[in-house]
């Protein structure tokens, strides 16, 4: 065989498709990603991963590996939460680095990362920043939001009814004004006890069953509302859960990362892609 090698994961069911190409010799073009990420035409996935190393790329990192990642639409992403953790646990597993604490570069700037021994991933997610408030629009209903810039844009609105009952299918509206490069959108209920709910809708992507910048910015909202920039919780969202820690200039992301499936893309397909 002499395919691409692939491996598909996901960290709380959101899920990628990882692409090993320590020194940056694929074309990843957005038509390719698009395809790979596609549920019929491809292998289906919320974003591509691509496994190079910082100094193929010409990028100034403390980490030796740079997580290359790109939205399902094929649009370049600043940052994911989720995939740091599964792009972690890759590196880990198959050795290309051997320690459990390293660096890893990424658009949003390095990120110190931990992997545990139950395979969990903490991940060290910079400064959840409050930049301001604005409005979505979900099936003609209008939600007030906190703005959360966590490397990449949120917008964060606490909702009264269950979360679930939101119509989240299709792109709930939102100002382009004050998000000209699109948003994420999360949605959340307050449960309690350094505990919330939440579902998003991520920008390029739609709805998935979990975003890791959006749960940290979820909580900096929530913690924002509640008159404070410090604190603790758990995030439920419909792919499992995930542990946020706020403090003042930092935050950090805990949960599980899985490694599913590995594999060769077809040389031809992905040729034909790109013509």
């Amino acid at each position: 065989m002499g395919g691409i090698e692939f491996l598909k994961g996901h960290g709380t069911q959101n899920d990628f498709v990882l692409l090993p190409d320590p020194d940056g010799r694929l074309e990843l073009t957005e038509a390719r990603v698009a395809a790979l990420c596609d549920r019929q035409r491809g292998l289906g996935a919320d974003g591509v991963l691509r496994i190079v190393r910082s100094a193929a790329l010409g990028v100034e990192s403390a980490g030796e590996w740079f997580m290359d990642y790109r939205n399902a639409d094929g649009s370049i992403a600043e940052m994911c939460g989720n995939g740091v953790r599964v792009f972690v646990r890759h590196l880990v597993d198959s050795g290309l680095v051997s320690e459990r604490d390293f660096v890893i570069g990424t658009r949003a700037g390095d990120r110190p990362v931990r992997m545990h021994a139950d395979d969990s991933v903490t991940v060290e997610m910079g400064q959840a920043t409050i930049t301001g408030t604005s409005v979505t629009v979900v099936a003609g209903q209008p939600f007030s939001g906190v703005a959360v810039n966590v490397g990449n844009p949120h917008l964060v609105s606490v909702v009264e009814d269950d979360v679930d009952e939101l119509d989240l299918r299709d792109q709930p509206d939102f100002d382009s004004d004050v998000f000209p490069d699109g948003v994420n959108l999360e949605f959340i209920n307050l449960l309690g006890d350094n505990a919330l709910k939440m579902r998003v809708h991520e920008r390029g992507v739609g709805e998935t069953r979990s975003c890791g910048t959006g749960t940290v910015a979820a909580v900096a909202a929530a913690l924002h509302l509640a008159g404070t920039d410090t604190g603790e919780a758990t995030v439920d969202i419909p792919g499992g859960r995930v542990v946020v820690g706020i403090r003042r200039g930092a935050s950090t992301l805990t949960g599980p990362a899985e490694i599913v499936a590995r594999g060769e893309l077809d040389e031809t397909w992905w040729a034909g892609l790109g013509a």
